[in-house]
């Protein structure tokens, strides 16, 4: 079985008990889910540099809107029907700029490039499940 490693970022703004998630859709295949931004660690990339490039290309937020609250989660993930683990790495984030909702085309060596993502702010409190288990470490925040 092969590993693939990915950074999942936490992206939150407000304070307890009003703290609220970065999440997107993406816009021509919404039943792909509700997601957090992140993506593929490159051969030879550093896991802090991955998961700036993953924020930018996914969100169009620039590393001086964030402030990196630290690394919280490390587990492998093995989805069904794959012959494939993901090493996910999951990463709290501070968000300082005005954003509310938007929408953000992706432009990216990866599978996700041309495709169109919308962002929104949803409070911790009332999360839908987010697919592909990147849920798997909020209590962690």
């Amino acid at each position: 079985m092969k590993t693939k490693r990915k950074v999942l970022a936490y992206i939150t703004k407000g304070q307890e008990p009003n703290l609220e998630l970065l999440v997107f859709e993406q816009k021509d295949q919404p039943e792909a889910g509700l997601q957090v931004p992140g993506g593929t660690i490159e051969e030879d990339e550093m896991l802090i540099d991955a998961l700036y490039r993953e924020i930018t290309e996914e969100t169009g937020i620039q590393r001086d809107n964030l402030s990196f609250l630290g690394k919280i989660h490390k587990y492998n993930y093995y989805p069904n029907g794959k012959d494939t683990a993901y090493e996910r790495n999951f990463f709290h984030l501070g968000y300082e700029g005005d954003r509310q909702n938007w929408d953000h085309l992706v432009v990216s060596d990866g599978l996700d490039n041309g495709m169109t993502f919308q962002f929104r702010w949803e409070p911790l409190g009332t999360l839908p499940k987010l697919a592909g288990e990147q849920d798997e470490a909020l209590e962690l925040l």
